[in-house]
């Protein structure tokens, strides 16, 4: 028999204290490796607002710089051009440069020239969007044609009800009734900020032999065609199963509103200068601020939401108009400050509402293609090899 092991008091069994030991390692290692993903996923979010703000910024400063230059242009300088050939010139920089972005970024073994044939090929949902923006450009023609260009813009603010209310249907968020409350208020401070456009004799009078219940139903659909392309943008880039990144979907993009700005361009023969006539050092900074800010529109759908956007877009209206008044002479009557104060109020009511937040969307499971995708998709990075 072993001789049996006697322990005396005061002495600690190392054997008998080593488990339990162990388990509070185990234990103390997996709280700390959960305030380690804790404190990455707080560092991320932090990250992820921060861009989200710079974005919503440099979207504003744009909207408000094209806005005055362009007021700068043509009521100043009296600059003529065809406002579609500075649109086509903004969507080809736009698809130049997100070609290179896409180029850039490629894994080892593609080739830039077939990544961007499978784009093109693979650019449909683009094209759509494409449409419906032309559809747009056509609908505000026909608008303004019979209706007077105050109905016009009382009717025009209708697109940020439209923008949530598409939001709400298409991506199933839920908005507080504070939110809904920012976003009427800001529809109403927006149309008593534009009050000297539709407030005036000139500006109140239907055009001679318009129909007022065409212009109206035109621009309705407009409005309406407006909310949706928003949010079935911001659907496309992040829900789509494909998954494509900011600048490729901004190449096909550009490349499906080319071909529509060329016809409008055809249509228009030019405008009262001819093909490309009027052009200046104005013009075509007019053309780099218009592809920017095609770009900023889709980097502030992706880190941020359609309605914010929308904000964005808002507050550049009351900067530009303050800019305009102190460097071009504008109005900036006592109505139109109010209005000013009630805008930036709604924005920060809407941003700063402390309701849960909305659910995260999901990314759909892709039924039919989804082999054929991939399929193809191997094969572009196997010739690429070869």
């Amino acid at each position: 028999m072993s001789p049996r092991k006697t322990v005396n008091r005061g002495e600690y069994r190392d054997d008998l204290l080593q488990p339990q030991t162990r388990t509070n390692s185990i234990s103390t290692d997996r709280d700390t490796d959960l305030l380690k993903k804790t404190d990455s996923i707080m560092v991320l979010k932090s990250m992820m607002s921060s861009m989200k703000l710079f974005v919503l910024c440099l979207l504003c400063m744009q909207n408000t710089m094209f806005t005055v230059l362009r007021r700068y242009s043509q009521g100043v300088l009296k600059e003529n051009y065809s406002k579609y050939e500075v649109l086509l010139v903004g969507e080809i920089i736009k698809m130049i440069y997100s070609a290179y972005k896409v180029s850039s970024s490629l894994n080892a073994g593609e080739k830039a020239g077939q990544k961007l044939q499978y784009l093109l090929r693979r650019s449909s949902k683009m094209a759509v969007l494409a449409l419906i923006y032309g559809a747009m450009n056509i609908l505000s023609f026909v608008s303004l044609r019979n209706i007077s260009a105050g109905m016009f813009t009382i009717f025009a603010q209708l697109k940020i009800l439209t923008t949530a209310t598409c939001s709400r249907v298409m991506l199933r968020r839920a908005y507080s009734m504070t939110k809904w409350r920012a976003l009427i208020s800001l529809m109403m401070g927006v149309l008593l900020f534009s009050e000297p456009i539709w407030n005036t004799k000139d500006m109140s009078v239907n055009p001679e032999g318009g129909n007022v219940v065409l212009g109206t139903a035109a621009v309705l659909i407009e409005v309406t065609l407006s909310g949706f392309a928003s949010i079935y943008f911001e659907k496309v880039i992040k829900t789509d199963p494909e998954q494509l990144g900011i600048w490729e979907r901004n190449y096909q993009l550009a490349f499906g509103s080319i071909p529509i700005y060329i016809m409008f361009i055809l249509y228009d023969e030019g405008g009262d200068v001819g093909y490309f006539g009027g052009w200046s050092v104005v013009a075509g900074i007019l053309s780099l601020l218009g592809a920017a800010g095609g770009m900023l529109v889709a980097l502030s759908i992706k880190h941020g939401d359609s309605i914010l956007k929308t904000l964005a877009t808002t507050g550049a209206i009351v900067l530009s108009a303050t800019l305009d008044h102190f460097m071009l002479g504008g109005p900036l009557t006592s109505i139109m400050c109010i209005a000013g104060v009630q805008v930036i109020l709604s924005i920060c009511n809407y941003t700063f509402d402390a309701s849960p937040p909305e659910a995260p969307l999901q990314v759909a499971l892709q039924v039919e293609g989804k082999g054929s995708n991939d399929e193809e998709m191997a094969s572009l990075k196997a010739n690429g090899r070869h």
